[in-house]
């Protein structure tokens, strides 16, 4: 796995699939491409266990606009319910998950 910043990370979005990263972000690499990576980046995170995977699981239930299921992840996740903006969460979680990668 390699070791990337947040804009690396985003330079990233343009290729054709995502560098090697652990299931949580590579999720939220294809929610980064747009709505249509919705599906893909569900399937991600959908049976992962572990914190990471429930906080993208609760961002991808915010792109989706089904904020009670948001809120179930994001307490799965320890984390407080969002209510900013979704690019600035993008970042936010793509930040964090980078840092720990």
């Amino acid at each position: 796995m390699q070791t990337l910043s947040l804009d690396q990370f985003k330079r990233s979005l343009s290729a054709d699939a995502p560098p090697a990263l652990p299931a949580a972000l590579s999720a939220l690499w294809w929610i980064g491409r747009g709505a249509d990576g919705w599906d893909r980046a569900h399937a991600l995170v959908q049976d992962e266990p572990g914190a990471d995977a429930a906080w993208v699981h609760a961002h991808l239930h915010r792109v989706e606009g089904d904020a009670g299921n948001a809120d179930y992840w994001y307490r799965r996740a320890g984390r407080p319910s969002e209510v900013g903006s979704l690019s600035a969460e993008w970042d936010a979680i793509a930040a964090s998950l980078l840092a720990g990668a």
